[in-house]
C-alpha cells in the first residue's frame, strides 16, 4: 500500500512459518516440539489434529514468523522430528512511524465457516483480512495461490513431482493500493491524540479522498497479522478503552455546537429569517418552565454572528422557530442518521431524531417542544461519529458536494501492469448561494476574528474556517469537537478532531486541527519559523466551547 505521495506505507517481508505433517509426526516428541515453539502441548496437539482430519499427508501450519533461533533449534533436532519443516511465506510490514490500525485492519487466520464459503481460494491455515482496508479489498490484496502438482500413492502420501515440475504454477503478490492518506499528516495526528481518547478524520474535499484516519487508543498490528495469541487477544478486549474500537466511524455522540449550521441553513434557506435577522441574547432562553443557559451574554446577534459566537440562545429560537421535522430533514441531507459509506466497512448510521423518533420513544402526544430546543445547539438525543463530521465540514467547505469517503484511490493489478482508479461518488446539496456564503462568513469568523470560539485553529498564512463544539457527558467531563476546512478561499483540507473527556473544544479539539491543517498545507510544521500566532484575551474567553 502507498500513501497519496507515493511512499510505501505496507509491505509484505518474508517470515517463517513450522509445518507438521500428521502423518509423519511422532507423538512422542510432542513435547519437545512444543517447548521449541513455546506453544501449549495441547494446542500444538490441536492444530495437527484439525489438519489431519482432512489429509493427514498435508503440512500443517502449527506456529508462524518465528525466529532463527527457533529454526536453528530444529534443525539441530530435526531427525528427532520427524514430518517437521518451515516454509517461507509473506508478513505485512508496518511503518515505524505510523499505526494505522484502524485503516488498514488486522489479519487472522481464516476460520472453518469463511473457508466452507471460499471455495477453492483459501486453503485451511491461510491468513484473510478481518477489518479495514484488509477486509475491504481482500481479493485485490490477497494475490493468487501457486501450486506444485505431485504424484501420490493410493494412501495419499507423496511419491514425487509430476512432469518434473514443468506444470507447476509460481504464486502472484497481490495487486497494489494507492490510498488518499497522507503518511507524515496520519503520523502527526496520531502523535497528537497520543496522551488523549479521541479521533482525527481529515477529508480532501475536492474528491472525498481520506488524508488522515485516526482512533485512540490503538493498537500494535504487528501482533495482529495472523493467529493472534488468546491472552493478547483477551487483553484487547477487556481493556476499558476498547483500543479495537473505531471512534473514527463508530462512536455515536452529540456533536454540540458543530451541528449549529444545519439550523443557521435551514432557518436561511427556508426564509425563516434573513441575514438581518437579530435576537437580543441576555445569557438565557426561557420556554416554559425551563430555562436554557448560554455562556455568555453576547446581546444583539444575527446568523453570522451567532456561528461566529456560538450563541445558544439564537439557536434555541432558530430551533423552535423551524421545527423539528424540517431540521432532521437538513441534517438527513448532509448525511446525519445512516452511513457514509466509507470503505473501510466499520461504521454506525448515528441517530437523528424526527417527530416519528419521539413517538416512538415517548408516545405519540407525551412529549412537547422542550425535548426538541436543546438539538439546535447540537445536544440531547442526537449521535454522531467524526466521518460524519468530517464529511459535513467538507461539504459547508466545497459548498455542497457531499463526497463519499473513500481511502483507496488507485488499483495497480500485479498480473496486467494495469491502474485502475476508483470511482468517485458524490451528492450536490443545493442551496442559495447566499445561504453557504453567510454560513461559511460565520466559520471564517469563528476562527479568525475576535470573540469567534476556533481562535486556536489558525494556521500561519493561511485563513483556516471551523467551528467548535462541546459534548455534554453525563458519565464525566465533557467531549471536545472541532470541524473545520482551510484554506477559507480555496479549501483543500477539511478535518474533524474529536477528544473525549476533556472539556471545552475550542482548547482541546481546534489545535490539533490548526496542526494538521498546517502539516498538510506546508507539508511541514512552520509555525515555529513564522512570527508567532498570538491570541488575544477576547480570544481565550470565547474558547470555552
Amino acid at each position: 500500500m502507498y500513501d497519496r505521495n507515493g511512499n510505501l506505507i505496507v509491505d509484505n517481508r518474508p517470515a517463517y512459518t513450522v509445518t507438521v505433517v500428521p502423518a509423519e509426526f511422532d507423538t512422542t516428541k510432542l513435547k519437545l516440539l512444543s517447548d521449541i515453539l513455546a506453544i501449549d502441548q495441547q494446542e500444538l496437539m490441536n492444530k495437527i489434529n484439525r489438519e489431519a482430519k482432512y489429509n493427514k499427508f498435508a503440512p500443517a501450519k502449527v506456529k508462524r514468523d518465528v525466529d532463527f533461533k527457533t529454526l536453528s533449534f530444529i534443525e539441530e533436532n530435526h531427525e528427532e522430528l520427524p514430518g517437521v519443516d518451515y516454509i517461507v511465506e509473506s508478513k505485512r510490514a508496518y511503518p515505524p512511524n505510523i499505526r494505522g490500525s484502524h485503516i488498514f485492519g488486522y489479519l487472522r487466520e481464516i476460520s472453518d465457516e469463511q473457508l466452507a464459503k471460499a471455495g477453492d481460494l483459501y486453503r485451511r491455515g491461510d491468513i484473510i483480512g478481518a477489518t479495514g482496508i484488509e477486509a475491504q479489498y481482500e481479493k485485490y490484496l490477497r494475490g493468487e495461490k501457486g501450486y506444485n502438482l505431485i504424484i501420490v500413492d493410493s494412501k495419499g502420501k507423496m511419491i514425487g513431482s509430476y512432469n518434473d515440475g514443468k506444470d507447476d504454477k509460481a504464486p502472484l503478490e497481490g495487486d497494489d493500493l494507492e490510498l488518499t492518506i497522507d503518511a507524515k499528516v496520519q503520523a502527526l495526528a496520531e502523535s497528537l491524540l497520543s496522551n488523549f481518547i479521541g479521533a482525527v478524520v481529515a477529508i480532501d474535499p475536492r474528491d472525498g479522498g481520506i488524508i488522515a484516519l485516526v482512533s485512540k487508543p490503538d493498537f500494535n498490528l504487528d501482533l495482529l497479522s495472523g493467529v493472534t495469541p488468546v491472552e493478547l487477544w483477551k487483553s484487547l478486549i477487556e481493556d476499558k478503552n476498547k483500543p479495537l474500537f473505531n471512534r473514527a466511524t463508530l462512536t455515536n455522540y452529540p456533536p454540540g455546537s458543530t451541528f449549529k449550521m444545519i439550523l443557521a441553513i435551514a432557518a436561511l434557506q427556508e426564509k425563516f429569517i434573513d441575514q438581518n435577522y437579530r435576537i437580543n441574547c441576555t445569557g438565557a432562553f426561557r420556554f416554559g418552565n425551563k430555562i436554557f443557559k448560554d455562556l455568555h451574554v453576547h446581546g444583539s446577534t444575527n446568523v453570522i454572528e451567532a456561528i461566529q459566537r456560538s450563541c445558544n440562545v439564537f439557536f434555541y429560537q432558530m430551533m423552535l422557530k423551524v421545527g423539528l421535522d424540517k431540521w432532521s430533514e437538513y441534517a438527513g441531507m448532509f448525511g446525519f442518521g445512516k452511513p457514509t459509506g466509507i470503505d473501510i466497512m466499520e461504521e454506525n448510521a448515528g441517530l437523528l431524531p424526527s417527530e416519528t423518533y419521539y413517538n416512538r420513544v415517548y408516545g405519540e402526544g407525551k412529549w412537547t417542544l422542550g425535548y426538541t430546543v436543546s438539538l439546535g445547539i447540537g445536544q440531547g438525543e442526537l449521535g454522531v461519529s467524526p466521518i460524519q463530521l468530517a464529511s459535513y465540514a467538507m461539504a459547508l467547505a466545497n459548498q455542497g458536494k457531499l463526497y463519499k469517503p473513500h481511502v483507496v484511490n488507485k488499483i495497480k493489478f500485479k498480473k496486467s501492469g494495469e491502474i485502475k482508479k476508483l470511482d468517485v461518488q458524490y451528492k450536490q446539496i443545493e442551496l442559495h448561494p447566499e445561504v453557504w456564503k453567510f454560513v461559511r462568513e460565520g466559520l471564517y469568523r469563528a476562527v479568525n476574528l475576535p470573540g469567534g470560539t476556533g481562535a486556536a485553529a489558525r494556521v500561519p498564512g493561511v485563513n483556516v474556517a471551523g467551528k467548535t463544539g462541546t459534548a455534554q457527558n453525563p458519565h464525566g467531563k465533557d467531549h471536545a469537537w472541532f470541524i473545520g476546512f482551510a484554506p477559507y478561499e480555496d479549501p483543500k483540507i477539511a478535518i474533524c478532531v474529536l477528544v473525549e473527556n476533556v472539556g471545552f473544544g475550542g482548547v482541546y479539539a481546534a489545535p490539533i486541527a490548526g496542526l494538521c491543517i498546517e502539516q498538510y498545507l506546508y507539508g511541514e510544521i512552520i509555525r515555529n519559523k513564522q512570527p508567532k500566532i498570538t491570541l488575544t484575551k477576547t480570544d481565550l474567553e470565547h474558547t470555552n466551547d
